[in-house]
């Protein structure tokens, strides 16, 4: 089984990859092809959308590669800020034209600012997946997967930053004392809001 992983971000490449690597699945780097995208646009305003978006649209391009296209689409919820993260969360603030590390700087920062008391700290990561593919009759189909994982942003930056995963560094899972960054990859997989979305795909595809 041959799947291509539409994301450029590496960190979350190697996450959803090592959920879905059995000897039997092959996952593939979308950055790794060098594809002329420019024309894709990321404009959703929900999660589900956009994974949607990214499944399609690489689907159309290369589904004659591969047996599915896997989009993903992720986010963070965080009670001192409202929906401002959401769907646009690494977009949010300096954007992602700077680097992982001053975007979570800036992002603390401002967690500096509005977070008064310990329950504005509190967080909700969520992960949408959705997979792409064709039937055996030959028709297309898609199929969503959702996780989430409740938490709170922690004081400081507890760990060095992940590249692509700048808020595993400051997101401390409910019933952890570590953050995400510092947990083994069993730990994560096992409760992160994309390790739970990608759990559910992965039981999809053993059962087709």
């Amino acid at each position: 089984m041959r799947i291509l992983i539409a994301t450029k971000n590496k960190g979350k490449f190697n996450e959803i990859s090592g959920v879905l690597s059995t000897d039997n699945v092959e996952t593939v780097f979308l950055g790794d092809l060098g594809l002329d995208d420019a024309d894709f646009v990321e404009d959703g305003d929900t999660h589900e959308t956009n994974s949607y978006k990214k499944a399609k649209y690489y689907f159309d391009k290369l589904g004659a590669d591969f047996d599915f296209v896997l989009g993903e689409d992720s986010g963070i919820y965080v009670d001192a800020l409202g929906d401002e993260l959401g769907v646009k969360t690494r977009r949010w603030g300096l954007g992602e034209s700077v680097s992982d590390k001053k975007w979570l700087e800036y992002f603390m920062k401002v967690m500096r600012e509005r977070a008064i008391g310990d329950e504005a700290r509190g967080a909700k990561f969520v992960c949408n997946a959705c997979v792409v593919g064709r039937k055996s009759d030959g028709s297309e189909f898609c199929e969503f997967f959702e996780g989430e994982t409740y938490g709170k942003i922690v004081n400081e930056i507890a760990q060095e930053v992940l590249p692509g995963l700048p808020l595993s560094s400051v997101f401390l899972p409910d019933g952890f004392d570590r953050v995400y960054a510092v947990l083994t990859r069993e730990e994560k997989n096992a409760i992160s809001h994309r390790g739970r979305a990608i759990g559910k795909l992965n039981n999809f595809l053993k059962n087709l």
